[in-house]
């Protein structure tokens, strides 16, 4: 009964069809490249070993504890008897001149719980804010290597879209420029045409032949650079849409918000630079201030076992200052001043950089945005143009080489205006960037 039933629901599942792959989207690609993206892991690594080094630096404010053990047997004459008294043995035997001269073999397990408290260490505090900034600073920068990734997988991503959809242009005008050439090749052979008319045909279809080889070509490339940006490298089974967003929806999409201009996460992350180097300039000159800390401990000390007999307790303060150590707090304090100075250049430099970067990719967007206009007035200009040639082709009053030379200029039209819209794309995606914006906002292009 249970045999039969398998292979009844075995035949089903053999007979349903296969469900289509989900096309890859935009968004879900980004969420890829975020999590698995090299650069990303790399900028998250950098990120998480500054984070460690932060909390590296609680060192000199958290108190500390440690657990002690040791075994020693001696018959020094002076640790013999100091073990002796530590082990409260000691009785009025213990100070006979020949036992105190030539004593026996004395053992000693010891164990000891000891606790440090930093109290008042100004160079440990301020070098904790030092390492935080820093910290702060690396989390920053891993967001914008986030960000500029984001923007290499958009160009990517559309890229192999804009592959695919000039693939099918292609081939589409390879054939109808077969179908044309053959035809040619009959007139020729009725007498009705001339040899160069099939032979300026066939050059014709060689030449859309090799540029669809190209678009091929470029398409695989296309998808594997896709894949290696998310950081799956050779998994090219992913499936994309066939063609890119209209010229009206790139146009949706560039809207004045894209204006708008926000603290960028790579200038964010200069000032948090600067912000930790001052910190750390104030942490060196913190060097010739008094240190205070507290420690107590207990221990016991055993002729047997770890950890037994007598227990005796030792608690105080330590006071330290080292108003010169060898010249080494002098140089600590000249470097950092160094290391400030070049991070408040490194925040000019940055900001300055950014504000150059947002004017220069505006002025890119807009001769994008007005190259689509003009790539979407000349596919107009195009399709008119091989129509009016097929009328007059159909009327015996143009050579099938006018003909030809019709379709293939509205096939580099058509080529033009994909390469607009991709070009607009990219050059929204880098003014995004720029001023700040957040390009999950390319994702209203799949719609």
């Amino acid at each position: 009964m249970l045999r039969p039933a398998i292979l009844w629901a075995l035949s089903l599942a053999a007979a349903a069809p296969l469900r289509a792959q989900e096309p890859l989207t935009l968004g879900e690609a980004f969420r890829r490249a975020d999590s698995a993206a090299y650069t990303n892991r790399i900028a998250g690594g950098n990120a998480r070993a500054r984070g460690a080094q932060a909390t590296a630096a609680l060192q000199g404010i958290l108190p500390s504890v440690r657990a002690e053990a040791g075994y020693v047997q001696t018959d020094n004459p002076l640790a013999a008897f100091g073990f002796t008294l530590q082990q409260r043995g000691v009785s009025a035997a213990s100070f006979n001149p020949a036992s105190l001269n030539y004593p026996s073999p004395v053992t000693n397990w010891s164990g000891g719980l000891v606790a440090e408290l930093p109290l008042i260490n100004a160079d440990a505090w301020l070098g904790r804010g030092a390492a935080s900034s820093a910290a702060a600073a690396a989390v920053a920068s891993s967001g914008y290597t986030r960000e500029t990734t984001r923007v290499d997988v958009a160009r990517a991503y559309f890229g192999a879209i804009l592959a695919r959809e000039q693939v099918r242009t292609l081939e589409a005008a390879t054939a109808a420029g077969q179908a044309h050439l053959r035809q040619a090749e009959s007139l020729v052979a009725n007498g009705l045409a001339t040899r160069s008319d099939a032979l300026l045909a066939a050059v014709q279809v060689g030449q859309l032949e090799a540029q669809l080889i190209g678009a091929r070509g470029n398409g695989g490339i296309a998808r594997e650079r896709l894949a290696l940006l998310l950081g799956q490298p050779g998994d090219t089974a992913f499936t994309l849409p066939d063609s890119l967003p209209s010229a009206g929806q790139i146009r949706n999409l560039v809207n004045p918000s894209t204006q708008d201009t926000t603290t960028r996460l790579d200038v964010t992350a200069a000032r948090l630079g600067l912000e930790a180097a001052q910190h750390d300039v104030r942490r060196a000159s913190a060097r010739y201030l008094p240190r205070l800390n507290g420690f107590g401990r207990y221990d016991w000390n055993s002729p047997v076992q770890l950890f037994g007999g007598p227990r005796s307790y030792t608690v105080g303060l330590m006071a330290s200052w080292s108003p010169f150590s060898g010249a080494s707090e002098i140089a600590d304090r000249q470097g950092a001043l160094g290391r400030a100075d070049a991070a408040r250049a490194m925040v000019e430099a940055a900001e300055a950089g950014a504000a150059l970067e947002r004017n220069a990719t505006r002025t890119q967007l807009a001769v994008a945005i007005a190259q689509l206009g003009i790539a979407e007035v000349s596919v107009t200009q195009g399709a008119e143009a091989h129509r009016i040639v097929a009328r007059k082709y159909a009327g015996g009053l143009a050579t099938i080489a006018e003909l030809l030379s019709a379709a293939a200029l509205e096939t580099q039209t058509r080529l033009g205006l994909s390469g607009a819209r991709y070009q607009a794309i990219v050059a929204d995606a880098a003014a995004r960037q720029a001023a700040g914006a957040d390009l999950m906002a390319l994702t209203a292009l799949e719609n």
